[in-house]
């Protein structure tokens, strides 16, 4: 733990002992806000630069999105958290070659977007307006955080015919449990926490930590999954992936590595290879072709 951490553990837990309302807002706030901004890379500004780009907006909040190719065939990238849509760069030349259009955004609070923070919520909502805009998604490539978004986003409306999930978390309690772990809190803090998490995150959503579990009820997500997870992850274990594989059986195919990480998975030669190699395989024998996205 950084020195920077230990301080704000003591003082969270000491101010939880007078006024655990006070400490779990702090702890709130701190929860929301990605702790710093990820710049695009050097590898990474050439692709960067030649993506045609919009604004779109959530919640008040100006939003950057991308689009390489066309828009034809398009497959959807979501960034993890504290990343960016640039993360991509490597996959972005391959999916083209393939003929899809690969389209993204910088999540509120996140590379070149407005804001401060974002949610599940609205991460769902920018999906939407891409799929509104572009169509049902041949693929659908997330990482980290940003694979709980797809999941919930393709429960709720969204289509795509397969979903990459890089070194994500499948289980909301984990990214507070992770949260509080890290920071050292207690059970105090935690607790307030989770009502503020509730009340102020997702106002009339019942229970949010289960309903947003993407192990929750698989017949949701009718497609086949790619899961690639690194077995000495530090920031998302191995055992999210798992759990995954326990809900969703044969439909999902489990890609374990070794010593890439959490990020270094997403720009591996080997894995964006398989990856590619999945979204392009054609449609299991027998499956139907997907409803079109709701109107909006």
């Amino acid at each position: 733990m950084a020195p920077i951490d230990a301080a704000v553990r003591t003082a969270l837990n000491a101010t939880s002992l007078l006024s655990p309302s006070l400490a779990g807002r702090a702890a709130f706030a701190l929860f929301c806000r990605p702790l710093r901004r990820s710049r695009v890379r050097s590898a990474e500004l050439d692709v960067h630069a030649r993506a045609a780009t919009e604004e779109l907006a959530v919640n008040g909040k100006r939003v950057v999105a991308y689009r390489w190719g066309d828009g034809t065939r398009p497959v959807l990238l979501l960034h993890g958290w504290r990343s960016r849509a640039s993360r991509f760069a490597d996959w972005i030349p391959r999916l083209l070659d393939l003929g899809y259009s690969p389209v993204g955004f910088d999540a509120p609070g996140h590379g070149d977007s407005e804001g401060r923070g974002t949610t599940i919520l609205e991460y769902r909502e920018l999906i939407g307006r891409l799929q509104d805009r572009y169509g049902h998604f041949e693929g659908v490539v997330a990482h980290s955080f940003g694979v709980l978004c797809a999941f919930h986003a393709l429960r709720t409306g969204v289509t795509a015919e397969r979903l990459v999930a890089l070194s994500g978390v499948s289980d909301f309690t984990f990214v507070v449990d992770g949260f509080c772990a890290g920071l050292g809190v207690n059970d105090r803090i935690r607790r307030e926490l989770v009502r503020r998490i509730e009340r102020e995150l997702f106002p009339g959503t019942p229970d949010p930590l289960r309903v947003f579990d993407a192990g929750r009820a698989p017949g949701e997500v009718p497609l086949p999954i790619l899961v690639v997870h690194d077995e000495q992850d530090d920031v998302v274990p191995h055992g999210q992936a798992r759990r995954l594989q326990a809900a969703y059986g044969e439909r999902l195919r489990l890609l374990t590595t070794r010593g890439l990480g959490h990020r270094r998975i997403v720009a591996e030669p080997t894995v964006v290879d398989n990856a590619v190699g999945f979204l392009a395989e054609p449609a299991p024998a027998g499956v139907p072709a997907p409803a079109p996205a709701p109107a909006r």
